[in-house]
């Protein structure tokens, strides 16, 4: 399988929900009407119609009519998309051919990155020689003041 296989996105929105999940689960065991399916869950009627129709739109549920009824499936070939999708994604790539070494700013200086020392506490920048002292900024002039107590 190529690595531009496409993510199956409407399977992992649906997926995406707990109530959604549930359903699938339930789904498991058979088909079952949608009143059954109702009443294993504290949510109205309506409610799970909505996710049922978002599970048919992933394809991940089928509705077939039996008599008065609508029963609803899991139709779980519908996963295998995502499973291999999944195992694409997960499998083990060379990303060494993949990535291009970035070019040092100025060629002729190596490309330097910081060095750090490892120790008992952790990783930590190594220390560095101070290049100079730090300049403080000199002092600020005594300011004449009026007999207020305010300069102007």
């Amino acid at each position: 399988m190529s690595r531009k296989t496409k993510a199956p996105i409407a399977l992992y929105s649906a997926l995406a929900d707990a109530t959604r999940c549930r359903i699938l689960e339930i789904l498991a065991d058979g088909p079952i009407p949608v009143h059954r399916l109702a009443d294993a869950f504290a949510i109205s009627r309506p409610a799970i119609s909505r996710h049922l129709r978002v599970l048919k739109e992933a394809g991940l549920v089928a509705e077939v009519k039996k008599g008065r009824e609508n029963l609803y499936a899991f139709r779980s070939k519908k996963l295998d998309k995502a499973q291999a999708w999944i195992a694409v994604m997960a499998a083990p790539r060379d990303v060494s051919a993949q990535v291009e070494t970035p070019v040092a700013a100025d060629a002729g200086r190596p490309n330097v990155s910081p060095v750090i020392e490892i120790t008992a506490a952790g990783v930590e920048p190594a220390p560095q020689k101070p290049t100079r002292k730090p300049v403080r900024p000199p002092e600020p002039a005594a300011v004449a003041l009026n007999q207020m107590g305010f300069d102007f």
